[in-house]
């Protein structure tokens, strides 16, 4: 008989588990992204490690201490190894149950057993029970399925926190550099007001010129003081920004290349659309979630099946410590058991249905992350190509307004022309030197975004080999 009986369990624990297999729901993606310039066949731009794309060595620095020390980011990593202890805890349910219990009296005294052996208040006795429930309807291997797929999700939901604090380092880092340059052509265009504010006061006294024409060169002059002000407040505000991203208090933040010296690649290849489902940690993290979900039904239509269990228990039982360890007072037990849910029914009924509405949010969820992700990298595709036309026509612009500038000055100088030309004209061109500088960011974050968008190319392995070269 026991052979038969190790047999049947051994095909009751194989049997398949209750509830739908999870598979990925199908995503429509075409052959290439609409936007996409670079030839589809060619290797994404997010196969690059960040310290590829970011060339600036100081930018570097900062985006390893905020990998080192950001406090979002530890928290990821923190929850990556709660539900790795869950899923622990979930593949323990595998192995049997084992509770041991004694008891010892304070003052023993013999009586008779009404089972002989078998133990009483009165007793000093041993006693070890043990409970096995045998996974018949897969109530245990669902629980363990939707286990890992949420510690996967979590480990995606940390790969996602690493790449949004890479970018979001880097656009930090670049919102300096363009105050910076912004704050350089301020103070510049400040000390020319000033020079011209100078020479409207002298030609005033000299009668050359009217108090209007004195005035308006000083309200310029004011107007790009405050401008400088301005600058300063926004550049402060941003260091404090990127200093709570490196897990720092606020400290002044060091420079490396100028925003003009920033390199960018010549090219930016998308790849194909289908690379992002594999790659994008929200879409991955989704995915997970929806396994999980799915998983879960299983494990509720299971909890409305009889639960099989096999149980002992082993111990002694003695009124004298001097005997409890004899043949005389052992005694075990062991048998086979179950329970069946019956007022409860009802409700692990409508446990199920909420788990497989559950299931269907989780569903929506996905489809609407893939939606999401293909409408973020088409953004940044027309944004990149975008920015990159409009800082040409910037550029285009400040080299004409620098040379009317020239030329207003000299016939102001001379006396051939009016303040009117030299005002328009130098606060033409100080609008157009601030544009351009939000152009040129503009034209760095667009790349970041896009390498963002595509699901970056970190990953520790790489931070790991880069540490093993510049070592």
């Amino acid at each position: 008989m026991r052979p038969y009986l190790l047999m049947t369990i051994a095909v009751l624990t194989a049997a398949c588990a209750l509830g739908p297999d999870y598979e990925r729901p199908a995503a429509d993606s075409e052959d290439r992204f609409r936007m996409a310039e670079a030839d589809a066949d060619a290797p994404s731009m997010a196969n690059l490690p960040w310290w590829e794309l970011l060339k600036d060595e100081q930018l570097q620095h900062l985006v390893r201490t905020a990998l080192a020390e950001n406090r979002n980011l530890q928290k990821a990593a923190a929850t990556v190894e709660e539900f790795q202890a869950r899923a622990w805890v979930a593949k323990s349910d595998f192995l049997p149950n084992m509770t041991a219990s004694g008891n010892a009296p304070s003052f023993g005294r013999k009586t008779v057993f009404l089972f002989p052996g078998f133990p009483n208040p009165f007793n000093y006795y041993l006693q070890a029970n043990l409970s096995w429930e045998v996974d018949v309807w897969g109530r245990i291997r669902r629980a363990n399925e939707a286990a890992r797929a949420d510690l996967f999700a979590k480990e995606e939901s940390r790969r996602a926190v690493v790449l949004e604090l890479v970018s979001a380092v880097a656009e930090s880092y670049f919102n300096l550099l363009q105050f910076d340059t912004q704050l350089a052509i301020a103070k510049r265009t400040l000390q020319s007001w000033e020079e011209s504010v100078r020479i409207a006061q002298a030609r005033l006294r000299q009668g050359m010129t009217s108090k209007l024409d004195a005035d308006q060169f000083e309200a310029e002059r004011a107007n790009a003081a405050a401008r400088i002000a301005e600058l300063e407040r926004q550049m402060i505000q941003a260091e404090n920004h990127l200093s709570v991203l490196l897990g720092r208090k606020p400290f002044e933040i060091s420079r490396g290349k100028s925003l003009v010296e920033q390199t960018l690649p010549p090219t930016i290849p998308p790849g194909l659309p289908s690379e992002l489902l594999q790659r994008r940690p929200d879409i991955l993290q989704a995915d997970r979630a929806l396994n999980a979900a799915t998983a879960r039904i299983g494990a509720a239509k299971a909890d409305r099946f009889p639960k099989i269990s096999l149980t002992g228990l082993l111990g002694a039982a003695d009124p004298r410590t001097g005997s409890i360890f004899s043949d005389v007072s052992s005694f075990g037990a062991a048998g086979a058991g179950f329970t069946l849910p019956l007022f409860n029914a009802q409700a692990l009924g409508f446990q199920q249905d909420a788990v497989e509405a559950q299931a269907k949010e989780s569903l929506a969820d996905y489809q609407q992350t893939v939606l999401t992700a293909f409408r973020e990298v088409e953004d940044a595709l027309v944004a990149a190509r975008t920015a990159r036309q409009q800082n040409d026509a910037q550029q285009q612009q400040v080299n004409a307004l620098q040379s009317a500038l020239r030329l207003a000055e000299l016939r102001y100088k001379g006396g051939l022309a009016n303040y009117l030309d030299v005002l328009v004209a130098r606060r033409n061109l100080f609008e157009a030197e601030l544009a351009m500088t939000g152009s040129r960011r503009l034209h760095l974050v667009s790349v970041v975004q896009l390498y963002k968008a595509l699901g970056g190319g970190w990953s520790p392995e790489m931070e790991q080999s880069q540490e093993k070269k510049d070592s």
